[in-house]
């Protein structure tokens, strides 16, 4: 069995490029005031999803592992 995610997006840091609805289409959409959000907050892990996030212009993406809550992205420092 693989691995499920929980996706983030952190409202405050969102400017709305899109650039995550592009690379994973189906994963985020974009609400009236342009801020993404993902359609679905728990999913399988996800190559294109894990992709937006590393391709956020302002990092407001944040992937943790459901259950355990452990960081998948963005990595620790």
């Amino acid at each position: 069995m693989g691995d499920r995610w929980h996706v983030e997006v952190d409202r405050s840091l969102c400017i709305g490029s899109a650039q995550c609805v592009h690379r994973a289409p189906g994963g985020f959409r974009l609400d009236a005031g342009m801020q993404s959000h993902p359609v679905e907050p728990d999913l399988d892990a996800n190559e294109r999803v894990l992709a937006a996030a590393e391709n956020c212009p302002v990092e407001a993406i944040m992937i943790t592992l459901v259950g355990g809550g452990e960081g998948v992205f963005p990595p620790e420092d």
